[in-house]
């Protein structure tokens, strides 16, 4: 926590709006990461972390000192981006705009960073393929570190219905992460053997 945080939030709760300002400058990267792995589209989560920042400014008399502000904040970004994923039901997902992507290690060569991007993007597209609730757990717990109890507050779950949901999830995830690893060493095989017969 930033040491001046609390003051901030202080007084936005009495209608502060340069110390709200404050506050979405601490927390935007975290925000705008969190709606770009739930919504996986770069504009989508600009949009949907703006939004998220207006309903907290909204909620901010409702916020109680005694939670985390981040986990707060978190909660209702992740709770907007399961309902925007709802309302829209997309399937195609833009990954070549993902900031985070680009960037990779920056000490890397070009081909560690190539795979690093690839391998970013194998993720994203798995990710989006859970359930919205899934994502948002998984995303909350690995990404933002949250707690089980805290997690399972902002998403209306009992701590084993969390702890039951991420357990799918990330078998989910590792079988469909297996399947794509296999997939371009089948193809690479298959075109070794039609180069052999030529």
């Amino acid at each position: 926590m930033q040491p001046d945080e609390q003051k901030w939030l202080r007084m936005a709760q009495q209608g502060d709006a340069q110390a709200f300002s404050q506050l979405v400058e601490l927390y935007a990267t975290p925000v705008h990461n969190l709606c770009y792995r739930m919504l996986g589209n770069t504009q989508d989560a600009e949009d949907a972390a703006q939004e998220a920042f207006l309903r907290a400014f909204r909620a901010i008399g409702r916020y109680d000192p005694k939670r985390k502000f981040a986990s707060w904040l978190l909660s209702i970004a992740a709770n907007y981006c399961i309902d925007q994923y709802r309302r829209a039901r997309f399937n195609t997902v833009s990954l070549d705009e993902s900031p985070e992507a680009s960037l990779g290690d920056k000490s890397a060569g070009p081909a560690a960073r190539l795979v690093q991007r690839e391998t970013q993007d194998e993720l994203q597209a798995l990710l989006t393929r859970l359930d919205p609730r899934d994502r948002a757990a998984i995303i909350l717990y690995y990404w933002h570190e949250l707690s089980y109890e805290e997690i399972a507050a902002q998403l209306s779950l009992s701590e084993s219905a969390l702890k039951s949901r991420l357990h799918r999830a990330r078998r989910s995830l590792a079988e469909a992460w297996e399947r794509s690893q296999q997939q371009p060493a089948a193809r690479s095989k298959k075109h070794e053997q039609a180069t052999v017969r030529n």
